[in-house]
């Protein structure tokens, strides 16, 4: 059987190195608007929106790990909370003929820029579909945030038993 072409390399027993997506999906949404329908008309002023984006991972095989990307959003504070959206959003990756000290930083930096194009449209499309304008997520530096975890002792993949 012959290898086949991927992005330009060769995958298969020549040894050229490659990261696969093998899946992706939604683990968790929630989406509450504990205010409806007040929340839904016009507002007074722009709501305060807080964001916090966390990147997970686990190897689940000898190749295999499962990349978490989990959002959690809420706009506006106590009484006069618009919306708030919870998010564990994964993909399982393979990775081939990757050394093992570039394991941990393609894990968790560029699977992570794989899946976030699909939670931000997700993201968007929660909160329109809440009655809200969409809100569309601005991209994220994985690898600055990668270096903040690693730079305090939580940049580290988990190993499945």
């Amino acid at each position: 059987m012959s290898d086949t072409q991927s992005n330009g390399g060769q995958v298969g027993s020549n040894g050229a190195p490659a990261l696969n997506g093998l899946v992706q999906f939604v683990k968790d949404l929630s989406f509450e608007n504990p205010n409806a329908p007040r929340s839904l008309g016009p507002q007074e002023k722009q709501p305060n929106i807080s964001l916090q984006v966390n990147v997970g991972a686990t190897q689940i095989a000898q190749s295999d790990y499962e990349v978490s990307l989990t959002v959690d959003v809420k706009a506006g504070e106590n009484e006069s909370l618009l919306f708030k959206l919870d998010l564990d959003y994964r993909g399982i990756f393979r990775l081939i003929n990757i050394p093992a000290d570039q394991i941990q930083p393609i894990v968790l930096i560029e699977c992570p820029r794989l899946l976030f194009p699909f939670v931000r449209q997700i993201v968007a499309d929660a909160t329109r579909d809440g009655g809200f304008p969409p809100l569309f997520i601005d991209p994220i530096d994985f690898l600055s945030l990668y270096q903040q975890r690693a730079a305090s002792g939580e940049a580290n993949v988990a190993r499945a038993n």
